[in-house]
């Protein structure tokens, strides 16, 4: 082997998934969020008996009420994993600042603890407490899991699910807007919207597009099914 296969040998790497999801989990289940809600619950109004007026009320109110309510918990639950993670670094900041050698030294038995040789460990804390910052850095992602500058953003937390499930909540709904009557088109579009967003998902797992899709249909399929039998039952007492 030359010195430029050699060379090109040592730049080969291997990729994997990004486990998180990124953007697109988030955004596509609170999507699916959305049309599944909204999907069971138009038909669950139309499985008892009501008239297209009343279907399209409660869809847009589902909507509505949905998207607020996604919003609103998104962002005090962001907010407040937010907050106590600022917190728990403000405490390794002051502990740092408080007590550096002590810190530095818990930093080099985190580097032995992982099989680093002692003195490369000790070098390696030693360089690393220099900078303040990038101390604290290190400290925190290895102690907490997480960075000052990693933290989600509440505002955007809030608004990425108010989107993404007012999107997901209006295909069930589009149909009745358009002026076709009848649950059968809506039920098509939100099948077809299921295992849509069911291969998108996909993308961040394992499984193959259309396993993802049809798990997706299925189950958006018999929440809307048991509501509308649910509604029928209801709507033939009279309710």
């Amino acid at each position: 082997m030359n010195e430029e296969d050699s060379r090109q040998g040592a730049e080969m790497h291997h990729r994997h998934r990004d486990v998180n999801g990124g953007w697109l989990r988030p955004s596509v289940f609170g999507a699916m969020d959305g049309l599944v809600s909204n999907f069971a619950l138009i038909a669950g109004v139309a499985g008892g008996g009501a008239e297209t007026r009343v279907i399209v009320l409660a869809g847009v109110a589902g909507l509505a009420a949905g998207a607020f309510s996604m919003a609103g918990g998104e962002y005090v639950s962001v907010a407040s994993q937010r907050e106590l993670a600022l917190a728990e670094i403000a405490v390794e900041r002051r502990e740092l600042e408080r007590h550096p050698e002590a810190e530095q030294e818990e930093l080099a038995k985190l580097y032995r603890d992982r099989g680093v040789d002692p003195a490369v460990a000790a070098e390696v804390a030693r360089q690393i407490s220099m900078d303040p910052e990038t101390a604290l850095e290190v400290h925190s992602e290895a102690e907490l899991g997480v960075t000052a500058r990693d933290l989600p953003s509440p505002r955007i937390a809030a608004v990425s699910s108010f989107l993404s499930f007012g999107l997901g909540a209006l295909l069930p709904l589009l149909p009745y807007l358009l002026g076709v009557t009848g649950l059968l088109t809506s039920a098509v579009v939100s099948c077809l919207a299921l295992f849509g967003a069911g291969a998108l998902v996909s993308r961040v797992t394992a499984r193959s597009w259309w396993y993802s899709g049809l798990r997706q249909l299925l189950v958006g399929a018999v929440a809307a099914a048991l509501t509308f039998a649910l509604g029928t039952l209801l709507g033939g007492t009279g309710l």
